[in-house]
């Protein structure tokens, strides 16, 4: 395990639920039965950039004292034909993935490498243990990734049909990749069974903070660049995640008083038929309902990225998709497979990459909402492509699909489970 140093932190948590403090030993919940995430709150109030690889330069705002050697960062560009293309005077892109012309060196392809890395370190500082991640694809690649690079147990749970995309670039003995026969709610469940044994670390989802300002990095890079918080912030979700990431990191930017006076308005897309937040957010309520979720079985096995199919994601909760929306103002957009295809070749046209399916959706949000127009020409907007680049690293890099250690059966009892995993 390489590291550039340990440094003391200085943070707080509190419950978004019902306002106390929290003592932070890889905390998830308040422990009083608040309905909350818990957020971190800095002491320091005015970002400075340290002299640290990749993203650890964000570490004034991370929830973690230790410094993973790494090159991972997000990074912030401007294309002047794309926008010319959208008639935007002030487009900035941020993008998470491999893209070497770009200085883009993830080599998971993918943003949620911002969220393995202060987990990760998060971990080490609070005593260890073997990380079990449930995912669709992108977010087991980042945290398989991130765990051969610095050697930290995990084990990795995705649907069967999932397990070909888990990619590496480095092999490890730390990392098990197990499937199921199921979409990502029954990873989902398999992971939650695996993390009851003793041992065994939730990675948190949406409720572990280091998840969440890791991937707050994003804006705050777009911020700096810019010299201000963007009008809007555009990105597809699947948890909404990135969506709450942005709203607390435009907070904190706000605090910083260098940044704007204004939060963002976010501009979230979901991938149709597949599209629960945005039916809930469109029609006024805070709690998703069945009418919302629709046939999910046909309904995801139908949508072009499979990453932003969440059937349980953080939208009602305090502090959640719903309260961020509140906040933020902005809207939700429903994006088909063929809009989000046809903003996937434009994009390929004027940039030498190709985007993650999930990437190609916030950039057909950001095309619908030109053509609609609803952006005026002026306005500062910020487009956060969330992935992209795995075309190149099979090119540029050694690649290794992970061989799958077993697949579990959702029937299995905790036994026949737990001599599986110890394998």
């Amino acid at each position: 395990m390489e590291t550039e140093g340990v440094l003391m932190g200085d943070y707080t948590l509190q419950c978004m639920g019902g306002g106390e403090t929290v003592d932070d030993h890889f905390a998830l919940k308040c422990g009083n039965g608040h309905n909350g995430l818990l957020r971190a709150i800095y002491n320091k109030k005015q970002i400075e950039m340290r002299p640290y690889g990749g993203m650890f330069k964000f570490l004034d705002w991370l929830p973690t004292d230790t410094i993973l050697k790494t090159e991972s960062a997000p990074i912030t560009f401007r294309n002047r034909k794309i926008s010319k293309e959208l008639g935007l005077k002030n487009l900035y892109i941020g993008f998470t993935g491999y893209y070497p012309e770009r200085n883009a060196k993830v080599k998971s392809c993918t943003f949620k490498e911002m969220e393995a890395l202060p987990t990760y370190a998060r971990l080490i500082e609070n005593g260890g243990g073997t990380v079990v991640v449930a995912s669709a694809g992108n977010t087991a690649r980042a945290f398989a990734q991130i765990a051969a690079e610095v050697g930290m147990d995990c084990i990795v749970v995705v649907p069967k049909l999932s397990a070909d995309d888990i990619l590496v670039a480095a092999e490890s003995v730390h990392v098990k990749l197990f499937t199921v026969d199921g979409d990502y709610a029954d990873a989902t469940q398999m992971a939650n069974r695996i993390t009851s044994f003793e041992g065994y670390i939730p990675e948190g989802g949406a409720s572990n903070i280091a998840r969440r300002d890791g991937m707050g990095t994003v804006m705050l890079d777009g911020a700096i660049s810019a010299g201000r918080i963007p009008d809007r912030y555009f990105q597809a979700v699947g948890s909404g995640t990135g969506g709450i990431s942005a709203w607390e990191a435009s907070l904190r930017l706000l605090d910083d008083g260098r940044y704007g006076d204004r939060l963002p308005k976010l501009e979230l897309a979901q991938n149709a038929p597949f599209t629960p937040m945005a039916k809930a957010w469109n029609a006024g309520r805070r709690e998703i309902t069945a009418e919302d979720l629709g046939n999910a079985d046909k309904d995801i096995s139908n949508v072009y990225a499979h990453v932003l199919t969440n059937r349980r994601p953080p939208y009602s909760v305090a502090g959640g998709v719903f309260d961020a929306m509140t906040a933020c103002g902005g809207g939700f957009h429903e994006i088909s497979n063929d809009e989000a295809r046809s903003a996937e070749k434009l994009w390929i046209s004027m940039e030498n990459v190709k985007p993650d399916p999930a990437a190609s959706v916030a950039f057909a949000a950001l095309i619908k909402a030109t053509e609609y127009g609803k952006i005026s020409p002026d306005e500062c907007v910020f487009l956060n492509m969330t992935g992209g680049g795995l075309d190149r690293t099979k090119e540029d890099l050694s690649l290794a699909a992970m061989g799958v250690t077993s697949e579990l059966s959702m029937g299995m009892t905790d036994t026949e489970l737990r001599k599986c995993i110890d394998v």
